[in-house]
């Protein structure tokens, strides 16, 4: 039995580090997905900077006014582009073989990036664009080598630059800095807290009934612990007199 126990925990162990996105050093996140300012935000930004290229079909946009907190006239007005139906899915208007066409590939759909990489890869990954002359779209990434993406919200950061370092022989970035006069209009704690709303409001997506889940957790912890309380003085009772 232990044995089996141990597995099961390794397993589960195995498990979050897969789903957190492997390897590498990773950003904290600081995901909170009850922060409802932070989600209107991310929302704002996700819907203005991802959303003309990557969908989020596996979620309806009847699923957002509660956990944003938000009307769903506010949503329609300020989130959702182009006709609307209730209970249409996040889909863009560009078609998956103009993407091909134009990208080279479809951009992937973002519902759940979130749980499949992580909340901190998704964050790690915003904060690791630089400026890349010899890449084909002219921007990479430390986190993702070679990605197709471009950097979307360097308006916001500015231009990053990589730094490099040699190891063995050979030029490998270490990071990224951000020169004089390429910054944007963001500092750089405004703009980690822009990529924190970004990925926190992804994270929202992944799970839209998360902060829910968590709280009703609460009050089922809540209830074991009384009634052990309650099953432990039952028990003593009935064996009182047998002891």
């Amino acid at each position: 039995m232990r044995k089996i126990a141990l597995g099961l925990i390794l397993g589960l162990i195995s498990g979050m580090s897969f789903a957190a996105g492997g390897g590498g050093d990773l950003m904290d996140a600081k995901v909170d997905v009850s922060d409802q300012n932070s989600l209107q935000r991310g929302a704002k930004l996700f819907a203005n900077n991802c959303m003309g290229c990557h969908s989020a079909e596996y979620v309806r946009w009847n699923a957002l006014p509660e956990g944003l907190g938000v009307p769903m006239e506010t949503v329609e007005e300020t989130l959702v582009y182009g006709s609307y139906t209730p209970g249409d899915k996040m889909n863009i208007a560009m078609r998956g073989s103009e993407a091909s066409d134009w990208f080279g590939a479809e951009p992937p759909d973002l519902s759940l990036t979130a749980r499949s990489r992580g909340a901190d890869w998704v964050y790690t990954y915003l904060n690791s664009f630089y400026r890349d002359p010899d890449a084909s779209i002219g921007w990479n990434n430390t986190l993702l080598e070679n990605s197709s993406m471009p950097h979307v919200l360097w308006r916001l950061q500015g231009v990053p630059e990589a730094q490099y370092e040699e190891v063995g022989g050979e030029l490998q970035t270490a990071g990224i800095s951000i020169p004089d006069g390429q910054r944007g209009p963001l500092s750089e704690s405004e703009y980690h807290q822009a990529t924190r709303d970004i990925t926190n409001y992804m994270a929202f997506l992944a799970e839209p009934v998360r902060a829910k889940r968590q709280e009703i957790g609460m009050w089922v912890i809540g209830f074991l612990v009384i009634f052990t309380g309650l099953a432990y003085l039952m028990k003593r009772e009935y064996w009182r007199d047998i002891h």
